[in-house]
């Protein structure tokens, strides 16, 4: 009997992927999910977003023992225990990678253990442990993710030299950490480790950390880690980086040229990340890539009929979770036949998860002047936020950027306390197209954090009461 072709089979379960997969089974289409590790969830799951945030929640409360004297609290010689903080990161990890099995099976998605070929027509090679298959499809989708750069001549390993998959099981906090890349990755390991006691160098090529944000959120968070006595150097190199059998040791050059040799006992490479296409059969496809990633439409189509790609492994793509979720929902709708809306790259948040956090959606202020907005900007420190005094955490502000004549909402920017939970209002403000006059007419509840939103956007009129 003829085998049945799939309506969809999905390659790689991060988010993206196993949400393309879920979907695809709400709608009723035939689905089958690929995935060549034995676990699901991809990077994000397990060995990114989740077990990162796992430790930062850790730190937070790591840190509000130490100095919960301030809080009339006394705890007397609290000690911090590694192994459960890593135990407790893998229970969450595997608790959700488990449920996303649940999910799938909920969904009627096959799930099928294996490295995947794409072998052009629809087909797809499966090489899993009980041996090779062919599987057929009426569409694909490529959700293969990403992987760590790691800088020439240098590859990792669990002791010396770390990527974001190493430094996630490492046994003990280690004495000193250097960093270089002090994007994302960069900074919040930082920011974990500091608060466990390590000594922090971070270096970074680039003139500011977190280059991406706004130029006035790069130089609070370089102030506050400078306060916190992270060493933050930037326009800055590591070179000569070598293994001692104790650490590892590095020639760093300064912005001003002058050079030191600096020794630590782990070094953590964060440049960025590069995408997982190869070895997947682009090449019996007419998918065509830039720089290794792939060209998709704003329906997630390749250059392939049938084969959509989403996530990571996308040209262009904010390497972002929530955005391969997002172009996952717009490819099965695609080829379901239902609506399928682009995405709006101006309404993407981004969420750092430091001390103090970041959040931001939409255009910086240098970003909207550049494309010739006439530009008005709001501005508030949650220095007058009574919630933010409460909790202890009033470093920072929220930044609006808007448009003239009509108050535009074109960018918001915030770093300070739960920065990454209250730029939804943001983003739901910016996606309804409401105008800062709507956002002062809006009542936010005293005394919370997000009231501090409501002064920002009063603040782009010289209305902020607070400040």
């Amino acid at each position: 009997m003829e085998k049945v072709p799939y309506d969809l089979i999905v390659i790689g379960s991060g988010p993206g992927g196993y949400s393309a997969a879920i979907r695809a089974g709400q709608y009723g289409l035939k689905t089958a999910l690929v995935e060549r590790q034995a676990r699901l969830g991809g990077t994000c799951l397990l060995v990114g977003c989740i077990p990162t945030k796992s430790l930062l929640q850790t730190a937070d409360v790591w840190e509000r023992f130490v100095n919960s004297e301030k809080e009339g609290i006394l705890c007397e010689n609290p000690r911090l225990d590694y192994p459960k903080v890593m135990g407790r990161k893998d229970d969450i990890v595997s608790k959700h990678s488990n449920g996303v099995a649940m999910l799938l099976k909920r969904a009627k998605v096959e799930r099928i253990t294996g490295s995947a070929t794409l072998l052009g027509g629809g087909k797809v090679g499966v090489q899993g442990d009980g041996g090779a298959q062919t599987l057929e499809a009426r569409n694909i989708i490529i959700a293969t993710g990403s992987e760590a750069r790691m800088l020439p001549g240098l590859a990792p390993d669990p002791e010396f030299i770390l990527t974001n998959i190493e430094i996630l099981s490492l046994k003990a906090v280690p004495k000193s950490l250097a960093i270089i890349g002090a994007g994302a990755v960069g900074v919040e390991f930082a920011s974990i480790f500091k608060r466990f006691g390590t000594d922090v160098t971070l270096i970074e090529m680039l003139p500011r950390i977190v280059p991406l944000e706004d130029e006035d959120v790069s130089k609070e968070l370089e102030r506050n880690f400078r306060k916190q006595k992270i060493r933050t150097e930037t326009g800055a190199r590591a070179e000569n980086i070598q293994k001692t059998g104790s650490g590892v040791k590095l020639t760093l050059t300064t912005r001003d040229g002058k050079q030191e040799t600096l020794e630590t006992e782990k070094l953590l490479v964060a440049v960025g990340r590069k995408p997982n296409s190869d070895r997947i059969g682009l090449e019996n496809t007419r998918v065509e890539l830039d720089r290794g990633f792939i060209k998709v439409n704003d329906r997630q189509q390749t250059g392939e009929p049938g084969v959509y790609a989403i996530g990571d492994v996308v040209a262009g793509t904010p390497q972002l979770a929530h955005v391969a979720t997002r172009e996952g929902m717009i490819a099965v709708a695609h080829m379901a036949g239902k609506q399928a809306v682009p995405i709006n790259r101006n309404r993407i948040p981004a969420c750092t998860y430091t001390e103090p956090g970041i959040g931001s959606v939409g255009l910086t202020e240098a970003q909207a002047k550049a494309q010739g907005h006439t530009v008005k900007v709001g501005r508030f420190p949650f220095a007058g936020d009574s919630r933010a005094t409460i909790l202890g955490h009033h470093e920072g502000f929220i930044k609006v950027v808007a448009g003239e004549p009509h108050g535009e909402i074109l960018g918001v920017h915030i770093i300070g306390p739960e920065a990454f939970e209250l730029i939804g209002e943001a983003v739901a403000a910016m996606e309804a197209e409401a105008t800062v006059e709507v956002m002062m007419q809006t009542i936010h509840a005293h005394p919370t954090l997000y009231e501090a939103m409501g002064e920002a956007f009063n603040a782009v009129y010289g209305l902020s009461i607070n400040a």
